[in-house]
């Protein structure tokens, strides 16, 4: 009879505080947490050219984020994945890594320390950073891109907490 009455009693608790549902408003945050990415580098992130949200795919425009460094500073894996891509695109460096969910980080300009298919942890060092990025207003710019599949998201969406609100039970 104990036993039971314990039972119930834990059962009550259990469901009286057990957190009410939440709903992400759209457009939902690429990741469910900010814990598993960082900042691609080292110190306060300086946004020199905002990532526009294009009208469809094939449209021109800017697909990534600039941000300010100095040259020849630490580039840093923004999150766990494997290196797919290290080498020259369009007479620019850039390093791309696959992450898990089908997201895609991309780094230029960035003197690679890395080789495709290697496996990268989030913070570590994947090159450094050159000068001489088109359109760079200051010494040195990290041009930052982010791609869930073929779509392009803003790659600071990896750094801000998802918005949660909370609904009230029905």
């Amino acid at each position: 009879m104990r036993a039971r009455l314990l039972a119930l009693l834990l059962l009550a608790v259990t469901v009286a505080f057990a957190p009410a549902p939440a709903i992400a408003e759209a457009p939902p945050a690429p990741t469910p947490s900010t814990a598993h990415w960082t900042a691609p580098m080292a110190g306060g992130l300086t946004v020199t050219r905002a990532f526009e949200q294009l009208p469809h795919r094939f449209a021109a425009g800017h697909r990534g984020t600039d941000l300010q460094g100095m040259p020849w500073s630490p580039v840093l894996s923004a999150g766990d994945g494997i290196v797919v891509f290290a080498g020259m695109v369009a007479g620019r460096p850039v390093v791309s890594i696959d992450h898990p969910g089908g997201l895609r980080t991309t780094y230029e300009p960035v003197d690679p320390s890395v080789a495709a298919g290697q496996t990268v942890a989030r913070g570590s060092p994947i090159g450094t950073l050159q000068a001489g990025h088109p359109g760079c207003p200051v010494q040195a710019c990290l041009h930052w891109g982010l791609r869930r599949d073929e779509t392009y998201l803003d790659p600071l969406l990896l750094l801000r907490p998802p918005r949660v609100r909370l609904l009230p039970a029905r």
